[in-house]
């Protein structure tokens, strides 16, 4: 691992959070997420966030079939942002392009209500006390960036 060459590309995610589960990397979102925080936990400036195991990372891994200690493993070779994005295309199971929109909207859309009951239970009380105000959350992804300043 080049460390000073990931010094570089890394967000340190004890002063600054991931970027949005929304922005896409290899044409799927959560990816640019799921980058930043191997970069950061490679380095050990991960902050609160973990890589893997990670709730959201668990959708990610799962439609695309990526494996994600393959993934870090690649991460820890200095890889750009290009870089990731062509090893996710290249990896990744799903290639269909319409497949891919639609899991990426779905994603996007997915509602609270939605989602697995022990997360729900899990969200009705992290909701109030972390996402500021509690009322701008309306979809799954709203939990991530409403607590982290980006809505």
């Amino acid at each position: 691992m080049n460390k000073e060459h990931l010094q570089s590309l890394a967000r340190d995610l004890r002063k600054t959070p991931p970027r949005s589960p929304r922005e896409t990397l290899g044409g799927f979102v959560i990816a640019a997420r799921m980058l930043d925080k191997a970069r950061a936990d490679l380095l050990g400036i991960n902050g609160e966030y973990n890589f893997y195991p990670c709730g959201l990372g668990a959708y990610f891994w799962k439609f695309t079939g990526l494996d994600a200690q393959k993934f870090k493993n690649f991460v820890a070779t200095g890889a750009t942002d290009g870089e990731a994005d062509a090893w996710i295309r290249e990896n990744a199971v799903v290639k269909d392009k319409l497949a891919i929109i639609r899991w990426n909207n779905e994603m996007v859309g997915l509602r609270l209500c939605d989602l697995a009951d022990q997360v729900q239970e899990y969200f009705a009380t992290y909701i109030p006390r972390f996402c500021k105000p509690p009322s701008k959350v309306k979809f799954f992804f709203d939990v991530y960036d409403v607590e982290e300043g980006v809505l």
